[in-house]
């Protein structure tokens, strides 16, 4: 059975709706166990990320999919103390050769949200994991990607609240992913798996 993690960062709740979204997509793919850690606010004491259990969860994990909202053309500052707290892992190789992605969300239909996407690529390659982007075209009828991006999710929220945006067509790109992800852990894991992906 493949266990999912989504570790994610949500200020407004936003960042929330996208990982809910990742985890309901790998919950439809078969033999899949999906947890979903929220990095907390009381997580981060005097700039440091003090919680153990949630990175001992991590450990446990076949793919590891990470969150955070794009603030300043990066990371939230949560996120980035919950990172640097990865280093005796990354010292030791912990998550060598598990799975990885990532999504993001900011305002703006970019917000430079690239550059977060590129930092959660390259903490994953710092571990030694392997990262899954999309495969999803842009042009559909549900919207999927429709901000046209592959290494992760770019999602948007303006001044709406969590409960209007992410949009509908955000958070089927965020399922899509979590999906995806699960569906390639299942063939990471069980290399005889016949499983076709979507």
């Amino acid at each position: 059975m493949g266990k999912i993690a989504i570790v994610y960062y949500s200020g407004s709740g936003h960042t929330a709706k996208l990982a809910e979204a990742a985890a309901k997509g790998a919950s439809s793919a078969l033999n899949t166990q999906v947890q979903l850690l929220q990095i907390q606010d009381k997580d981060v004491q005097n700039g440091r990320f003090v919680n153990e259990s949630l990175l001992a969860q991590l450990d446990e994990s076949d793919a590891i999919i990470f969150g955070t909202p794009t603030y300043m053309g990066g990371p939230a500052a949560q996120f980035k103390a919950f990172a640097d707290a990865t280093s005796e892992r990354w010292f030791h190789r912990t998550w060598k050769d598990k799975l990885a992605a990532g999504f993001t969300i900011s305002s703006g239909p970019s917000g430079d949200k690239l550059s977060t996407l590129q930092y959660l690529f390259t903490l994953a390659m710092q571990h030694g994991m392997i990262w899954i982007g999309l495969t999803d075209l842009p042009f559909n009828d549900k919207g999927i990607n429709r901000l046209s991006s592959y290494i992760g999710v770019m999602a948007q929220a303006a001044n709406e609240p969590p409960e209007e945006a992410p949009n509908e067509a955000d958070k089927l790109t965020a399922e899509s992913l979590g999906r995806r992800v699960a569906e390639i852990a299942n063939r990471w894991i069980n290399p005889t798996c016949t499983m076709p992906l979507k």
